[in-house]
């Protein structure tokens, strides 16, 4: 190439020189025409011989130029093949057309892989549309072959896949995220209860032997494990050890509930995990918040809280009752200091009250005459579950005048006036949501065991999920909240109605509280017949729902599944009832019912004897609520509700098994 760029110099230079004499032999065909036509003819002579160079130089260039492109297309082909990634084409029919050798080596096959479906080696890899305008644009995934992890850049318009190895990559990344840093709190639920009677000697070599556990436990899942009080300790893991610790669904809770068996109230744990924000301090947060959420659902169970994510663990027995009413004592003091300080008090139940609802609006609605705060009880519409109650409060005309709609209490909210949420601490399940965000300050009073979504704002929660009702609570409230409390006999039977219903007339979930609150009542005036005749069940209805218990089956030995008739449309409250029902059927640990409602949702209700968390399965459709009490609510068929329920209850049986 040097020479031809110095022969094509050459010819430029002989160029210009011609030129010249041309100039030159015009000049001196002016002077001597002889002399001229000499000078031409040299000239010409000059012109030839310039010609021939140039046709030889033209030659000599396209030759190399030819030798030159063989030589870059043979290295291209030998380069593209030897490319530390892959390259393949693929056919209209996709199946592969070419590829390197890096594709080759990918498969681990020793030979091409080329006029294999594309569906057999990558099956992964979408189908695309033959408009070229809809394929424009690059199709990043990533996928596994062989062991090892390969990043695919899909061309669209041009079939063309190039394929990165990120093996090292995702190793890497794999084990940044196992040496995460996680924080947890175990908190011992019941130390007090569980101790109660026992002197300084036996209370220590309890405390040594949960610890004992606990340090094992801590070891073989390589967790730090730092002793902060009696009943506290700090625990700081991996994220791997998370991993494990979950696989392992919590061992240990069993573990020290087993070895405190003997004991009269055996001891619990409740622990709260945090994992994923690098920050410490956020960490801290949110493993002391995942804590408290395992209380709040009753302890004896794990909280695992992510970003968004909060999966539990555990929670298979029922919330210990606690001895001690310092807290309901204290909570009384707080919820009387606020109702002082405000202007007037709305009192709100969940959607479709009930009548632990109502019971539980008009104790509060009692302690806040009790100081003359004006307050008022949100209620709408009708309800069957409460209608009876409703007609012996419509004959109380000061009590019925307190009784507003969503409407008329959104009139009244001040920045003054305090909420107070009854029966729910979920704010898509309140009667009103807009009061919720409406007001400034917030109490929460409820049994239910606490879920993800909650009032994260309340300025008070009382929040028991041992108690049998939120009349209960409500109950135990107003005996601390003024000296000399006096209920009249319709909300001492207003109360006493409450507790009644979610005990299913004191059989279920009823502790020694639960009877000195009713014995409460008792004493102010309520009336158990008026009990009795308001919970008296309408022929009409108990046909229907024998109806529906006639396609009940037994499912995993001890479960009782009844799915109504697609035709059929029925309320949530027979739904309930059915599922109650089926409870008191013999060999039945837990009941299930789905059906269609009135409102186009498909409704289940479940119910168990304590021995099934059916909360948990609850939570898991989108639903919620108590160990032995709890609901959902779906879009879609009632098939489609029943298909969803069966595979989640499989999943629990081979995860942790459904009964204890």
């Amino acid at each position: 190439m040097p020479n031809l760029l110095q022969k094509r110099w050459y010819g430029y230079q002989t160029a210009w020189a011609f030129m010249l004499q041309l100039l030159l032999v015009i000049f001196i065909s002016y002077s001597n025409w002889i002399l001229g036509l000499v000078s031409l003819c040299l000239v010409c002579a000059l012109a030839y011989a310039m010609l021939r160079t140039e046709r030889k130089f033209r030659k000599e260039l396209e030759q190399y130029i030819s030798e030159l492109t063989f030589r870059v297309k043979r290295v291209e082909g030998e380069a593209i093949s030897r490319l530390p990634f892959g390259v393949l084409l693929y056919a209209d029919n996709r199946t592969v057309e070419w590829h390197n050798r890096f594709v080759t080596g990918m498969f681990g096959r020793g030979s091409t892989v080329i006029g294999q479906p594309l569906s057999e080696l990558l099956p992964m890899v979408p189908q695309f549309s033959r408009d070229k305008k809809e394929n424009e644009g690059r199709t990043t995934l990533e996928v596994v072959v062989n062991d090892r992890n390969y990043e695919l850049t899909i061309q669209n318009d041009e079939r063309m896949i190039y394929v990165q190895d990120m093996t090292e990559l995702a190793s890497l990344r794999d084990r940044y995220e196992d040496e995460r840093m996680s924080f947890g709190i175990i908190m011992l639920d019941n130390l007090d209860e569980a101790s109660q009677g026992m002197d300084d000697q036996q209370r220590a070599a309890l405390i040594a032997r949960v610890a004992s556990v606990l340090t094992a436990w801590a070891k073989q899942y390589r967790v730090y494990l730092r002793r902060l009080s009696s009943e506290r300790y700090l625990m700081m893991l991996n994220q791997k050890s998370l991993k494990d610790l979950e696989l392992s669904r919590f061992v240990v809770l069993d573990e020290v509930r087993e070895l405190t068996a003997d004991l009269k109230v055996p001891m619990t744990l409740s622990i709260g995990l945090a994992f994923g924000p690098s920050s410490v301090s956020e960490l801290g947060e949110l493993a002391q918040s995942s804590l408290d959420m395992a209380l709040g659902r009753g302890g004896d169970q794990a909280a695992v809280k992510s970003g968004q994510r909060l999966s539990f663990y555990g929670g298979k027995t029922t919330a210990v009752e606690k001895r001690t009413r310092v807290r309901a004592r204290v909570i009384a003091h707080a919820l009387r200091d606020l109702m002082q300080e405000s202007d007037r008090v709305i009192i709100m139940g969940h959607r479709v009250p009930d009548l632990d609802v109502l019971g539980a609006s008009i104790g509060v609605l009692k302690a806040a005459d009790m100081y003359k705060v004006e307050a008022y009880i949100v209620l709408d519409g009708s309800n069957p579950a409460i209608e009876r109650m409703m007609e012996r409060i419509d004959k109380d005309e000061p009590l019925r005048r307190r009784f507003i709609s969503p409407d008329q209490a959104m009139s009244l909210m001040t920045e003054n006036t305090l909420l107070i949420v009854v029966d729910t601490h979920k704010k898509s399940m309140t009667m009103e949501p807009a009061l919720v965000d409406q007001a400034r300050r917030v109490v929460i009073v409820d049994h239910h065991r606490r879920g993800e979504e909650f009032i994260n704002d309340a300025v008070l929660v009382y929040l028991e999920p041992y108690a049998s009702s939120a009349c209960e609570l409500v109950t135990e409230l107003l005996q601390y909240i003024h000296e000399k409390v006096q209920l009249s006999p319709l909300e001492a039977t207003a109360l006493l109605s409450g507790i009644t219903v979610d005990t299913k007339h004191f059989a279920l979930h009823t502790g020694s509280r639960t009877f000195e609150a009713a014995g409460f009542l008792r004493r102010n005036g309520a009336d158990t017949v008026v009990v009795q005749r308001i919970l008296k069940e309408d022929l009409q209805e108990y046909i229907e729902k024998a109806e529906i218990i006639k396609h009940a089956r037994m499912i995993h030995g001890h479960i009782a599944l009844a799915v109504t008739e697609s035709n059929r449309k029925i309320p949530q409250l027979l739904i309930a009832q059915v599922a109650d029902t089926l409870l008191n059927m013999t060999n039945v640990l837990a009941s299930f019912v789905i059906s269609a409602r009135p409102d186009g949702m498909i409704g289940i209700s479940a119910r168990s004897l304590g021995t099934m968390n059916v909360q948990v399965v609850m939570e898991k459709l989108g639903g919620g609520g108590h160990l032995t009490n709890a609901a959902a609510q779906l879009e879609g068929t009632q098939a489609d509700a029943e298909r969803k329920l069966l595979e989640v209850l499989d999943e629990i049986e081979r995860e942790e098994g459904l009964f204890e």
